[in-house]
C-alpha cells in the first residue's frame, strides 16, 4: 500500500461522523470502543475461571456462594467494559444522561418489566433466598430444580427435563415454596386408605416395616422415624397418611418417591391380608304405596 493510500485510509478512519460531547465520533473510535467491549467479554470469562478456582483449597465456597460471586463479577466487568467502550467512542456521559432522562418518560413503561426482572434477579442473588440446585414450586404450578439465575429470568428444570424460563419478578412478588432452602432433607406425605373394620395396629406395623425396608427412607433420629396419621373417615375407607423422611438425593423426585412407597404399602397389605376398598354405594329401593288410580275410577 502506497503512502497516499495509507493516508487516505487513515483519514477515512478519522473522518468525523457525529459529535457526542467529547469530540467527534469517528470510525476509528467506534472500532476501538467495540474492541474494548469484546475485551471485557474475554476478561469476564477469565474472571469466571478465577472465581471457580476459589472453590479449591482453604478458600472453598459452597456452590450457591460461588455462583452468586461469579454472577456479580460477570455483571461488573461487562458494565465497566460497556462504559469504557462508550467513553472511547467519544460519548459525553453528562449529555448522555440528559438524553436518557428525556427518553426515560417515553420508554419507561416499555422497559419497566425488564428493569423489574433485572432488579429482582439482583435481589435473589443478594438475599440467597433462591439458589442454584434448589427444588421449588411456584403458585403457577411450575415445579423443578433451579438450574440458572439469569439477568431477566430464572431457568427451572422440571422432573421431565424440560427447561422453563420464569421471570425473576415472579420469585420476588409471588409465593414460592422452596423445599430445599436450608437442607436437602424432605418429609413426604403418602396418602392411602384401608377398609372399615381393619385392625389399625396390624396395618400400622405393616406400613412402618415396609417404609423402613426401603433404601430411600431416612430414619437416623427419633424425630425422623416414619409415622402414620389418620386423616378422616372416607366414603368407603379409613384415610391415612404415611409421613416419611427421605435421603437428600430423593428430594427432587416426589413422583418417584410417592409411587415407590405406594407400591411397598400395597405389597405389605397383601402379605398381612389388609384390603384396600373399592368405591361403593348403597342403593335403597322403596315400594310405591300410592293408590292405583284405576281402582278409584
Amino acid at each position: 500500500m502506497s503512502n497516499l493510500d495509507f493516508s487516505a485510509f487513515v483519514a477515512f478512519l478519522r473522518y468525523p461522523l457525529i459529535d457526542l460531547g467529547k469530540g467527534p465520533v469517528t470510525l476509528a473510535s467506534i472500532l476501538a470502543g467495540i474492541a474494548v467491549v469484546i475485551a471485557s467479554l474475554y476478561i469476564a470469562r477469565l474472571l469466571k475461571r478465577s472465581v471457580n478456582s476459589l472453590n479449591r483449597g482453604r478458600y472453598a465456597l459452597s456452590a450457591s456462594s460461588l455462583y452468586t460471586l461469579e454472577r456479580f463479577a460477570h455483571y461488573f466487568v461487562l458494565i465497566v467494559g460497556v462504559l469504557l467502550g462508550l467513553s472511547v467512542m467519544g460519548v459525553d456521559f453528562g449529555k448522555l444522561a440528559l438524553i436518557v432522562s428525556a427518553l426515560s418518560v417515553g420508554i419507561g413503561f416499555g422497559l419497566q418489566a425488564i428493569v423489574s426482572n433485572f432488579v429482582s434477579g439482583l435481589i435473589i442473588l443478594l438475599e440467597r433466598s433462591l439458589k442454584v440446585g434448589d427444588f421449588v414450586q411456584l403458585d403457577s404450578g411450575v415445579m423443578g430444580v433451579v438450574s440458572e439465575i439469569r439477568v431477566r429470568a430464572t431457568v427451572i428444570t422440571t422432573v421431565e427435563n424440560s427447561e422453563i424460563l420464569v421471570p425473576n419478578s415472579e420469585f420476588v412478588n409471588g409465593k414460592v415454596t422452596n423445599y430445599t432452602h436450608t437442607d436437602n432433607f424432605q418429609r413426604h406425605r403418602i396418602p392411602f386408605g384401608v377398609a372399615y373394620g381393619t385392625d389399625k395396629a396390624v396395618m400400622t406395623h405393616a406400613v412402618i416395616e415396609a417404609a423402613l425396608a426401603l433404601e430411600m427412607t431416612l430414619a437416623d433420629s427419633p424425630q425422623k422415624q416414619p409415622q402414620i396419621v389418620m386423616k378422616g373417615f372416607g366414603d368407603s375407607s379409613l384415610d391415612f397418611e404415611l409421613l416419611v423422611w427421605t435421603k437428600s438425593e430423593y428430594s427432587t423426585r416426589p413422583g418417584f418417591v410417592k409411587g415407590t412407597y405406594l407400591s411397598a404399602i400395597d405389597d405389605a397389605f397383601r402379605a398381612v391380608g389388609v384390603s384396600v376398598p373399592f368405591p361403593q354405594r348403597d342403593l335403597h329401593f322403596m315400594s310405591d304405596h300410592r293408590p292405583d288410580r284405576s281402582d278409584t275410577d
